[in-house]
């Protein structure tokens, strides 16, 4: 899992779903599950 400033170039990808959990962003991918990535 990456940890970024901006997660704008990773939600637009395909199939790509935005959650918040305890305080941080998680981008997750259930079709390509390399891309995932956190902020804060």
């Amino acid at each position: 899992m990456k940890v970024r400033n901006s997660l704008r170039g990773l939600k637009r990808k395909m199939n790509s779903i935005v959650v918040r959990r305890r305080g941080r962003t998680f981008v997750i991918n259930k079709a390509d599950r390399r891309q995932k990535a956190r902020q804060g």
